[in-house]
């Protein structure tokens, strides 16, 4: 099959129309290819012009005189049309010779119609014939796209789409894992694999972080032309499809060779779906760990075998990920309901967890996912590498059609020993707990600061009694006037006594924040702002902040 979407100048020349057309310069760029064919009549058409178009022109638009025309042939040279083909007549009876010599020296074909043809049968003629051939191509792709996602359903999804992808191109077909030996379709000599490998090996490094899919890259490689496709999905790249061609690519190459990284980027994630859910089933006993119903050491040896001495001594942390879908009409990655929803998200995130040196134990719990992080890379710091972790959870989620999906996360603080695993976790659920107050989508337990106290009072009455022994006056003048006094009194002590700060920050003018805090101090008492009260009024704070999450924010 003719796997040009374009024609070039010399099948042209082959049309009806060109029967009496004569070729006098330019003859060695005969095989320049043409996408469409334009009518110019104007000396000025640098704006007129995309490249790889045949002009045709009665000369009406040259003037008279070599130069001009000279200046006319290095115009369309420099944008790169594909011939020139001039109907001599009265406007234009002759080609002139440095016309000829600047037209051979660009190696751009010069056409002349010594008789008098209609411009708009030959744009009618090899349009159709463009779009045909193209209309063609698309059908063929099509099948070949088809049987493509076919063959991803047979036991060797993989090897039989490599195969196909090598006869549909006659070319040679090489597929580089990220994990495992590359293969050739079809075979080559030893000296030749090495000789390729070695070279794909230096350049694949060089590669800058991209979407797969989204951008082939193109090497010239012993007087050859190499194209690599990166295969992969959740944000990171499982493989690589590399086509060796003996003639420069084609549209239809990289059409194709893209068809094959979709099909088999699909198969290799059906296939980590599959492993998954294997995963999931063999680490249920996380749950058991974070729901302490298991009691000591020797059970968590029992069920983690040889790997326990590893993972025993190693610091982890557990992350809490709940995710909640905003709107179920748009979402299509995947099928609908939490626990499909979670294995996708577990997928991606098993992935970059692996990127960023931690062994993730992921358990699925309803619309949460839970995750013992333990540390591969002690030697940096683990707080650090979670948040790169999450953010780039946040980056490739857009591109997996997860964006719908809101997602609140709470890590707890760093410990050894698994045995220990539901303290953090518990510090995991307490950080999620405050995002109305702080309305931050990752949490760590650390940043709680005195929350971290005052989740351990389980006496909510005795809270409630602190709480109002400070806040009282204003809570009332607050809920019986409508006034903002206690959001007031927090902004204003957050930003340490800063006026100005704080009146920005509560979008009012300097006297109105003069008011409310003359207000303030008429009802808790000018000493209000000395140190020990002061204190006493920030925990008060955070504890009506904990009593009522949905009042107070921290991000004023």
């Amino acid at each position: 099959m003719d796997t040009e979407f374009i024609l070039t100048v010399n099948e042209i020349l082959q049309r009806p129309l060109f029967h009496n057309a004569k070729v006098v310069a330019g003859q060695e760029g005969l095989m320049r290819r043409v996408r469409w064919v334009h009518v110019l009549e104007v000396p000025n058409f640098e704006q007129l012009i995309h490249g790889e178009e045949m002009i045709l022109t009665t000369g009406m638009g040259l003037q008279s005189g070599e130069l001009s025309t000279i200046a006319y042939v290095e115009q369309l040279a420099k944008g790169n049309v594909s011939c020139l083909c001039i109907e001599l007549g009265k406007a234009f009876d002759r080609v002139p010779e440095a016309m000829i010599e600047a037209a051979n020296r660009h190696n751009l074909p010069l056409i002349i119609f010594e008789h008098t043809v209609r411009f708009v049968d030959i744009t009618q003629d090899l349009h159709s014939m463009i779009i045909n051939r193209h209309h063609k191509i698309l059908q063929e792709l099509e099948s070949i796209s088809r049987e493509f996602h076919r063959l991803t359903l047979t036991s060797q999804g993989v090897t039989n789409v490599l195969k196909l992808l090598q006869t549909s191109t006659k070319a040679q077909i090489v597929y580089v894992p990220t994990q495992g030996q590359p293969s050739f379709h079809p075979v080559l000599p030893i000296h030749k694999q090495k000789s390729l490998i070695d070279y794909l090996s230096a350049k694949i490094p060089e590669i800058p972080d991209h979407k797969p899919h989204v951008v082939p890259f193109e090497w010239e490689y012993e007087n050859k032309t190499l194209i690599l496709q990166a295969v992969g999905a959740l944000g990171k790249t499982w493989a690589y499809i590399v086509l060796v061609l003996d003639h420069p690519p084609q549209e239809y190459h990289y059409l194709i060779l893209d068809s094959a990284s979709l099909s088999i980027a699909q198969d290799l994630l059906r296939k980590r779906y599959m492993e998954e859910r294997k995963l999931y089933t063999e680490n249920l006993w996380v749950d058991d760990l974070l729901h302490v119903r298991i009691k000591d050491e020797e059970q968590i040896k029992s069920l983690t075998g040889t790997d326990f001495k590893r993972l025993n001594e190693a610091s982890y942390r557990v992350c809490l990920i709940e995710f909640e879908q905003k709107d179920e009409s748009t979402y299509s990655a995947v099928e609908e309901g939490p626990e499909s929803i979670g294995f996708h998200l577990s997928m991606m995130l098993r992935s970059i967890f692996e990127q960023h040196a931690f062994l993730p134990l992921i358990t699925l719990k309803n619309n949460r996912l839970i995750v013992v992080a333990i540390d591969q890379n002690p030697k940096r710091p683990s707080k650090v590498r979670l948040q790169q972790v999450f953010e780039s959870l946040h980056k490739i989620r857009t591109d997996e059609r997860l964006g719908d999906l809101e997602l609140l996360i709470g890590i707890g603080r760093s410990y050894v020993k698994l045995i220990h695993a539901h303290l953090s976790y518990q510090e995991a659920i307490r950080s999620i707990s405050l995002y109305p107050c702080f309305k931050k989508p990752v949490l760590f337990f650390e940043e709680l600061g005195v929350f971290q106290l005052l989740f351990n009072i389980e006496n909510k009455d005795m809270l409630e009694s602190f709480v109002n022994s400070y806040l009282g006056p204003l809570m009332e003048h607050d809920a019986t006037r409508g006034s903002e006094l206690i959001r007031t009194l927090k902004v204003y002590l957050d930003y340490d006594g800063s006026k100005q700060i704080a009146a920005q920050k509560l979008f009012i003018v300097r006297q109105s924040l003069y008011y409310r805090l003359e207000k303030i101090a008429e009802l808790l008492g000018a000493d209000y702002i000395n140190p020990e009260n002061r204190i006493a009024l920030q925990v008060a704070l955070r504890a009506y902040q904990l009593l009522h999450p949905d009042k107070l924010s921290n991000q004023e």
